[in-house]
């Protein structure tokens, strides 16, 4: 009885005693009648308090497991877990003790690391007869150069370009996107590497670069910062030909145009000048490339952005960026010319203005289809004027309310938020144009390098395009139509210059290129025109 007396914290432990001082003398005189304890029962109450230290009290439940450690873990458990580890918390892992650190040299963790984390389909097993393991391949290659995968945009003056540095196979390499050869807007991309990475020993990776017919060679990759880098060519004697720099830019014009220097002497002469230029420059310097996203989709947006090739008259082919602003489209160049730089937003389209063309035989007459865009233009003024937004940059809220249409020329109300632009536009429509397509043909006058044009479009909204002189001069933003072919297909006519650009989309897959939000694209798009203005 005693020591249950003691267990439940009545007993004349230390405890007890401090309480004992605050009793009465009645109280503590009955107490000290008791029998005092002896050392057995004394180490049985210090156990007692100490299980109801870590209970609900001092007869709490039975005592917790005894606490079980990693290091006790079997080995091949041990690798399953730092497998499933990112990579990047490994080697912190490797300090905690020597077995962990013999653990972690274990190439089936570094094998899954570089498999899960940057999509390494083939067998490492193979690199084992270099004698370089996955381990190296992850810490020396991957991670070292993760900073440069994804989409970039090369500084070369007005011309810009598309770079998508990839993970291929046990390499890294970065390749050149190309349009077709004008005016085939609808052929595939071109493509050529520019450079590649690799690990052939343990030592650290080797940069080649790709370009020449000599083979690759000795090249230099300098990480600026996160959304920058450069790279270099350390033997510029392998781009050399026999027949010198003639042969050379001769072989290029052959490559990029598809066509020979007498056939477009005279029609380019002046841009044959800049080309050479940046031939020279491209290959042989230093050259710096700045991070491009993908734009965001959204399920409201007209149709899918993304990249399209389009025809600029004497330019060629250039590839232009899509993208969708509320109720504004934009098309930003990724590749320029001497007139409108890359980084410049060639068109915008303003979504709330639907345009209803005419019939086959009206449309035919240029006039016609000016009046329409004209009264377009001037009822956007208008609305500038009246609601005081800067509707025409695109900036702050817009004005949702739109007068109806002047004559029937404008077939639709603007959309509210959230519905699909032009959704308001399907009442005025004339049964068969949504589904099955308008007839569509270019107005006598109208230039287009592309005759192949489709001959029926979903939809038309009126835009802006700019136009500018030789070295973006006097640049303006001048009225236009925005014709919607399909899915992966649009056209733009350019009232002042009449002409016709198609764009096609560009169906290539780039990895590594999709914005990390909706806020980084649209400091993406202000940075890069910024580089131009």
């Amino acid at each position: 009885m005693a020591v249950c007396a003691r267990l439940c914290g009545v007993g004349p432990s230390r405890g007890c005693r401090r309480r004992q001082q605050r009793r009465g003398p009645a109280e503590t005189a009955a107490a000290d009648s008791e029998p005092d304890t002896d050392p057995e029962e004394e180490r049985i109450e210090a156990g007692a308090a100490t299980l109801a230290d870590l209970g609900d009290g001092p007869c709490a439940g039975p005592a917790p497991p005894p606490r079980c450690s990693l290091l006790e873990l079997p080995p091949e458990l041990l690798v399953e877990i730092f497998a499933s580890l990112p990579g990047t918390d490994l080697p912190s892992l490797a300090q905690v003790c020597t077995k962990f650190r013999r653990i972690l040299h274990t190439d089936t963790i570094w094998r899954r690391r570089c498999r899960e984390e940057y999509g390494v389909c083939e067998n490492l097993r193979k690199l084992e007869i270099t004698g370089v393991s996955c381990r190296d391949v992850y810490a020396k290659l991957l991670h070292r150069y993760r900073h440069i995968l994804g989409l970039w945009q090369p500084d070369i003056g007005p011309y810009g370009g598309l770079l998508n540095v990839v993970v291929d196979g046990l390499f890294i390499i970065g390749w050149m996107y190309l349009p077709p050869h004008d005016p085939h807007v609808d052929d595939p991309m071109r493509f050529k590497p520019l450079f590649r990475i690799h690990l052939m020993e343990r030592k650290s990776a080797t940069v080649e670069c790709m370009y020449g017919h000599k083979g690759p060679h000795n090249g230099h990759i300098q990480i600026v910062k996160k959304d920058e880098f450069s790279t270099k060519c350390n033997q510029t004697d392998h781009h050399r030909m026999s027949g010198g720099r003639q042969e050379e830019f001769r072989t290029w014009l052959r490559e990029e145009w598809g066509r020979t220097l007498e056939d477009i002497f005279h029609e380019h002469m002046q841009e044959l000048i800049l080309m050479k230029f940046i031939y020279t420059s491209q290959y042989d310097n230093c050259l710096t490339y700045r991070r491009i996203y993908l734009p965001p989709s959204h399920p409201d947006d007209l149709i899918k952005p993304g990249l399209f090739k389009g025809t600029y008259g004497s330019h060629g082919l250039e590839i232009v960026m899509l993208s969708f602003h509320g109720r504004r489209a934009r098309g930003t160049k990724i590749t320029g010319d001497p007139n409108i730089p890359a980084g410049q937003q060639t068109v915008e389209i303003d979504l709330r203005h639907r345009i209803q063309l005419p019939d086959v035989e009206n449309l035919r007459n240029f006039n016609e289809l000016s009046r329409i865009v004209l009264e377009v233009r001037e009822r956007v003024r208008q609305e500038q004027q009246e609601g005081g937004r800067e509707a025409g940059e695109g900036h702050g809220q817009q004005d949702s309310r739109e007068p109806p249409p002047p004559g029937g020329e404008l077939d639709g109300a603007p959309a509210e938020d959230g519905g699909e632009p032009g959704d308001g536009a399907a009442a005025a429509e004339q049964p068969g144009q949504a589904g099955q397509g308008q007839p569509f043909v270019l107005p006598v006058g109208v230039s287009s390098r592309n005759e192949d044009y489709p001959r029926t479009c979903r939809m038309c909204f009126y835009g802006t395009g700019l136009i500018a002189g030789h070295g973006f001069t006097s640049p303006e933003r001048t009225p236009g139509v925005f014709i919607l072919f399909d899915e992966n297909r649009f056209g733009f006519v350019w009232l002042e210059l009449k002409s016709f650009s198609l764009y096609s989309r560009v169906q290539a897959t780039f990895r590594n290129a999709d914005a990390p939000s909706p806020q980084a694209f649209d400091e993406m798009l202000k940075n890069i025109q910024a580089l131009t203005s």
